[in-house]
């Protein structure tokens, strides 16, 4: 039987199986003894050193990790698989052409029993390998594959422990691409949302509502409706009087549901709180209508509030006209009755005269007077600063107002030379009081009429407007402080800063400006 009849049989359906069947029939050589002397520092005199001295020894490895003597790979083989599966003659070729591994714990006993099988080998084929010397392993792949092959991993899902690094570099390339697509993403969204949130909210229906919630209703208020008003002047007067939560929800609600509404005027009763479709139904219902009821609005002038009141009252305005002719008739000392006539709603009876509906508007004035402690004789310079008061501020900033007047005409201001600088003022003096603009045109501050501010020191001629009682109290009780200066920075809120210095004023007015760059229809300069 041959060397390799007498080798172990491997399952035919087994992967090693195939490889070793596809082995070409190996070329076996007589291993012959050489008794001449090893070379000094050959890896054979390393090796019978190590084997005379501790042939049962394993060889450790040095701090390195490579072994003191190296087998050479024949021996591997040998030590691997054992002389008697290999045979004699032990496909030594193979065994040649197979890369050395190193081990740090191979028996030296173990290579040189693996040498000593190899030497013994006998037979005819270790007979012909003899005869015809050393073979030569072949350069070339033998068929099947040789021994790495049987080594390497062949299951596709075993990992050959090669490092994935251009992988790795892939992945994270991806992960910052995704990163930055998402990171320019969400800061799009927040751009988005700071400079178009409210419109984005109006439109998706987030956020605040504009309106009140149905049954918030409660309390009362007046509203009214002038000769010729159409929905938004409407919508703007129910917000106003706190009828409505916003200045539009109103007339937003008009266009949509009712585009036709005609509104007759005079004077409503209202609730504070009410939604937009309650206050439409309570101005289309004719029992909330006062009968024969004027309303004058508060901070507002004679020539714009008389004209609605002659035609509610269903007196001609020539009338009126008479009627405001001579202050003198109700015992004012003044040039005008402008200021006197108090801003509240009012009752009369059928028959009413002209006159008498002023009587009993500077009659109410006067009660505001006495009660604010005003000195007689003094009324018309508290009123006058009341108008301006009233025009100039909101309710709780009236008595900061009222300090900053005071202190501006104080004798001796060097800050201000005495001049009140009063946009107000100076836009009665011209006309504009009405005009709908927080800033005065040029025309306002350069017209040299009594009530331009800007020019006279002191107070104007007389008053302006009307004047409530908060405003008259305040003319009376200013508020402690060294302000010089205020202005408003936000128009919709009536959000108002005080200086005691020009330089913080100026301060303050780059915030009215950047609130007017951001809300350009919000009426804060003269056309």
């Amino acid at each position: 039987m041959s060397d390799r009849e007498s080798a172990p049989q491997h399952d035919p359906d087994a992967r090693l199986g195939d490889l070793f069947e596809n082995l070409p029939d190996p070329t076996h050589q007589i291993p012959t003894v050489d008794d001449s002397a090893p070379a000094p520092g050959s890896r054979r005199a390393a090796r019978e050193a190590a084997g005379s001295t501790s042939a049962q020894q394993p060889v450790s490895a040095d701090p390195s990790g490579s072994p003191a003597v190296k087998p050479d790979a024949s021996s591997d083989v040998h030590a691997l698989f054992g002389a008697d599966e290999l045979g004699a003659g032990g496909d030594s070729a193979q065994s040649a052409a197979r890369p050395t591994e190193s081990r740090s714990e191979v028996p030296i006993a173990a290579a040189a029993g693996s040498a000593g099988a190899g030497s013994a080998a006998s037979g005819p084929a270790a007979s012909g390998a003899a005869a015809s010397g050393p073979v030569t392993p072949d350069p070339a792949p033998p068929l099947g594959g040789g021994l790495d092959d049987l080594f390497a991993p062949h299951d596709d899902h075993v990992d050959s422990g090669r490092p994935k690094k251009k992988r790795r570099k892939g992945c994270l390339v991806a992960l910052i691409i995704v990163l930055v697509i998402f990171g320019g993403i969400a800061a799009a969204g927040v751009w988005g949302l700071n400079t178009y949130g409210d419109k984005i909210n109006e439109v998706m229906g987030w956020g605040e509502s504009k309106d009140f919630e149905p049954g918030e209703a409660t309390g009362e208020a007046t509203v009214t409706i002038r000769s010729g008003d159409t929905g938004q002047p409407v919508s703007v007067a129910l917000f106003e009087a706190g009828v409505t939560k916003t200045e539009d929800v109103f007339y937003d609600y008009l266009v949509a549901e009712s585009p036709d509404a005609v509104f007759y005027p005079g004077v409503y009763q209202l609730q504070k709180k009410m939604t937009a479709e309650a206050a439409l139904a309570a101005l289309q219902n004719e029992d909330n209508r006062l009968a024969n009821a004027v309303s004058i609005p508060e901070g507002a002038t004679l020539e714009y509030f008389l004209p609605t009141v002659a035609e509610t009252m269903g007196l001609p305005m020539e009338d009126f006209t008479a009627a405001i002719a001579d202050p003198s008739a109700y015992g004012v000392e003044a040039d005008s009755l402008e200021g006197w006539l108090f801003p509240a709603v009012y009752e009369f009876d059928p028959d009413v005269t002209a006159a008498q509906v002023v009587q009993r508007m500077v009659d109410r004035t006067r009660e505001s007077l006495t009660k604010a402690g005003v000195p007689a004789g003094d009324e018309q310079r508290v009123l006058t600063i009341a108008s301006i008061i009233q025009r100039e501020g909101r309710t709780d900033d009236f008595p900061k107002v009222s300090r900053v007047i005071e202190n501006r005409l104080a004798p001796g201001n060097s800050e201000t030379n005495g001049l009140l600088q009063m946009d107000s003022t100076a836009q009665y003096g011209v006309g504009e009081l009405h005009a709908g603009a927080a800033g005065s045109s040029e025309k306002a501050l350069t017209d040299p009429n009594p009530w331009n501010t800007y020019i006279h020191p002191g107070l104007p001629k007389g008053p302006i407007a009307t004047a409530t009682d908060a405003a008259i109290d305040a003319a009376m009780h200013p508020a402690d402080g060294p302000w010089f200066y205020f202005v408003t920075v936000n128009l919709n809120s009536g959000e108002t800063v005080f200086s005691a210095t020009y330089a913080e004023q100026q301060e303050a007015e780059k915030k009215l400006h950047a609130w007017c760059k951001d809300n350009p229809d919000a009426g804060c300069y003269a056309g």
